[in-house]
């Protein structure tokens, strides 16, 4: 753990970890995955106990599962007027956060859906207090998060 209590991250190669290790991997991708219903089936699968991956589980992922944790998606409602969208991009940008997608809808009653996913650059805000001041700027109506914390 760090100074301000966050872990500290490491990438280390497979080879040289212990076994107990690679097997609470494949058990967490076999649920992921759908190919065991629960945690029990997949500790059976994978020839460990239960304890061992509750033990794990939580601190144990993979590079690529790692980076899309802190991937957020959010759904507004916005009034179709010139630059809201604008200002909603500009709130993200003020919070580091690196854009992955925006999908808007054709506006219809005078209102278009949105969504935006995007990657935190940072752990300095959360998705909630994101969500909140994105919600108060002018023109948005409606705020969600979909995905993400």
């Amino acid at each position: 753990m760090t100074e301000n209590g966050s872990a500290n991250l490491v990438v280390v190669s497979s080879d040289v970890l212990p076994e107990i290790i690679s097997k609470v991997l494949e058990a967490k991708r076999m649920k992921a995955r759908g190919d065991a219903k629960n945690s029990s089936e997949a500790c059976r699968a994978v020839g460990i106990s239960r304890s061992a991956y509750y033990k794990y589980k939580d601190s144990v992922f993979t590079y690529e599962e790692r980076l899309t944790n802190k991937i957020v998606s959010l759904y507004l409602v916005l009034c179709d007027v010139k630059g809201v969208l604008s200002q909603v991009l500009s709130k993200l940008y003020e919070h580091n956060v690196n854009i992955l997608t925006v999908n808007q809808n054709i506006p219809v009653d005078d209102v278009a859906t949105v969504t935006v996913s995007f990657r935190f650059e940072d752990e300095a805000t959360s998705a909630s207090q994101l969500r909140q001041e994105i919600s108060q700027l002018s023109g948005v109506v409606s705020v969600k998060i979909i995905s993400g914390e």
